[in-house]
């Protein structure tokens, strides 16, 4: 079963009812990265090394060209200890040719998440502050613990 939309405004910061939809919360752009290095991943995560990222500046529009961006989300979200967090891109996002690509959010996380957004269109992207880029969805069940990684309160 997943939440509505409204019932995640209880665990989602959001800054208008506009991101409200049926199945979840549309996630915002706060801030957005070039990767600028090579990240290392093995098995055990002792190696893990996430890559360095160079902030890009923009006051309100920025021009991305095609490439692999990280972007961090401007919401503060909370997931419930009995969800799960799928995030998927805005088909408005997909049929620009770009997309995000996000991790599974799992229960008990707490943070301002960060996704990969990689634009393919040739001729590369417009993206305005705050703009609407990704949506959220909690889908509830049984579960038992809660998240313990890393990531937990990234800010």
């Amino acid at each position: 079963m997943f939440l509505r939309g409204e019932e995640m405004t209880k665990f989602v910061e959001i800054m208008d009812r506009l991101q409200i939809q049926p199945a979840g919360i549309d996630l915002t752009v706060r801030e957005i990265e070039r990767i600028v290095e090579p990240g290392e991943i093995d098995f055990t995560n002792k190696m893990r090394r996430i890559p360095k990222g160079e902030k890009i500046e923009f006051e309100e529009k920025v021009e991305l060209e095609p490439g692999a961006y990280r972007i961090r989300y401007r919401e503060l979200v909370e997931v419930p200890r009995d969800c799960i967090g799928i995030l998927l891109p805005r088909s408005s996002l997909l049929r620009m040719g770009a997309t995000i690509f996000g991790a599974l959010w799992d229960p008990g996380y707490r943070g301002r998440g960060q996704g990969l957004m990689l634009v393919f269109n040739p001729y590369g992207i417009i993206l305005h502050r705050n703009a609407r880029v990704a949506q959220l969805t909690f889908i509830k069940g049984k579960l038992t613990e809660g998240y313990k990684g890393t990531y937990q309160n990234e800010q």
